[in-house]
């Protein structure tokens, strides 16, 4: 089955907070600071008031989620990353904006390189404290040619 993305539903927080669980855990550098429980919850929020869509083929393989333009998370399950699933993702959101902003860590290189390669450019720099694992983050911009 290929994948297919729809919009998320309450059916698929779980999922969701799985795929950010599994994250934080494969993530050394990452500080390790929401219970599963807290995932969930993160998850149900994301579902009920952004713009949240999942992969999946049939079972979630991904996740972005946005608000406006603003894309407030994008992850994949450990089985998808590195297969386009990503890019697909993105390229939705892509879509519909004429333009997109997000931050990721400055230690998250594999992100970089990733928001790099689909046209992503590093507008601002934060030393952390406004995020609430305090550790150094880049803000990106992305905007739709004309």
């Amino acid at each position: 089955m290929s994948p297919a993305i729809t919009d998320a539903t309450p059916a698929d927080a779980p999922a969701i907070a799985a795929i950010l669980g599994a994250w934080n855990r494969d993530t050394a550098w990452m500080p390790k600071l929401h219970s599963a429980a807290e995932d969930l919850g993160f998850a149900q929020h994301l579902i009920s008031s952004r713009t949240t869509r999942v992969l999946r083929a049939p079972d979630v393989l991904g996740f972005l989620s946005r608000m406006g333009e603003q894309i407030e998370a994008l992850y994949l399950a450990p089985t998808a990353r590195g297969r386009g699933h990503g890019a697909q993702l993105l390229a939705e959101a892509k879509a519909a904006c004429a333009q997109l902003t997000l931050y990721t860590f400055q230690a998250n290189l594999p992100a970089q390189r990733f928001y790099a390669r689909e046209g992503f450019a590093e507008i601002a720099r934060s030393d952390g404290a406004d995020n609430d694992e305090h550790l150094p983050d880049l803000r990106l911009h992305w905007r739709k040619e004309p």
